[in-house]
């Protein structure tokens, strides 16, 4: 932690639950913060108001927030939203949000803030997901956005890596209320995907800011390690995991009031 000392750092999705956590472990550790997000607060850690899906508000806030830093040694792109969205239906908007905010906005926050952070020879910490890796029903939208955010990673790091280090992380599922949209649709995932702590989301992004060289994915349990090995190595397994469990949820009946999955309930029972 002592490596965040001085450090000069700007956290996306700031009032979120990992952004107000990232901004109080930053600050305790003697960093300076600002924050972006949709809504303003002034605070330890203030936060400048930003739609980050808007081309042209994103280069205005990001220069705000490094000039009230004096630079910038560190970026976190922890915005992100979820949302029910069934692979076997047609995109609607909620799908389009989604690709927006999780995977373009970190592209425009990360190439406003590319000049400031080749200057310091800084570092960009992507807050990804598991689902990037091991997708799961029922929130297409989501695994392909954190997928893609990924991908974009890879290449930047190619671009930029000799100058800036590029990390990603991936969390399980956490409690949190990105999750309110998909439960009020009958399509939870509890029970599918493992619930872990978010304090151990945050020390995984510490840790891959603080490393003496920047590593390249950061998983954030041993659990999340080993079912990212398999997914990458052994995708067929993974696969089989994912419906042996969807399968027994579908058994005790879930989803059977949700509209959305019709058609995966109806391929079960038949």
């Amino acid at each position: 932690m002592s490596a965040l000392r001085g450090r000069r750092v700007v956290v996306t999705g700031a009032n979120g639950t990992f952004g107000k956590l990232l901004g109080a472990r930053f600050t305790a550790a003697g960093a300076s913060v600002v924050g972006i997000d949709l809504v303003a607060v002034a605070g330890p850690v203030p936060v400048l108001a930003c739609d980050l899906t808007s081309a042209t508000a994103v280069p205005g806030a990001v220069a705000a927030a490094v000039d009230r830093l004096g630079g910038l040694d560190l970026l976190v792109n922890n915005a992100g939203v979820g949302g029910p969205a069934p692979a076997e239906l047609p995109p609607d908007e909620v799908v389009a949000r989604q690709l927006d905010v999780n995977l373009l906005a970190a592209w425009r926050t990360t190439a406003a803030a590319m000049p400031a952070l080749e200057a310091s020879r800084g570092r960009v910490v992507f807050v990804a997901s598991r689902m990037a890796v091991l997708p799961l029903p029922l929130a297409a939208a989501y695994g392909v956005s954190k997928r893609a955010l990924v991908a974009y990673a890879d290449a930047l790091r190619l671009e930029v890596g000799t100058h800036v280090g590029v990390s990603v992380v991936y969390p399980s599922m956490v409690a949190s209320p990105i999750h309110d949209t998909t439960a009020a649709a009958g399509l939870s995932l509890q029970g599918v995907s493992r619930l872990e702590p978010a304090d151990g989301v945050v020390t995984a992004i510490v840790r891959a800011a603080t490393a003496r060289k920047a590593p390249r994915a950061v998983a954030t349990t041993r659990r999340g390690r080993f079912e990212m090995a398999v997914a990458r190595h052994f995708p067929s397994v993974a696969d089989a995991m994912v419906r042996r469990t969807v399968a027994a949820r579908l058994a005790a009946g879930a989803f059977a009031d949700a509209p959305l999955a019709a058609g995966m309930v109806r391929r079960f029972l038949s």
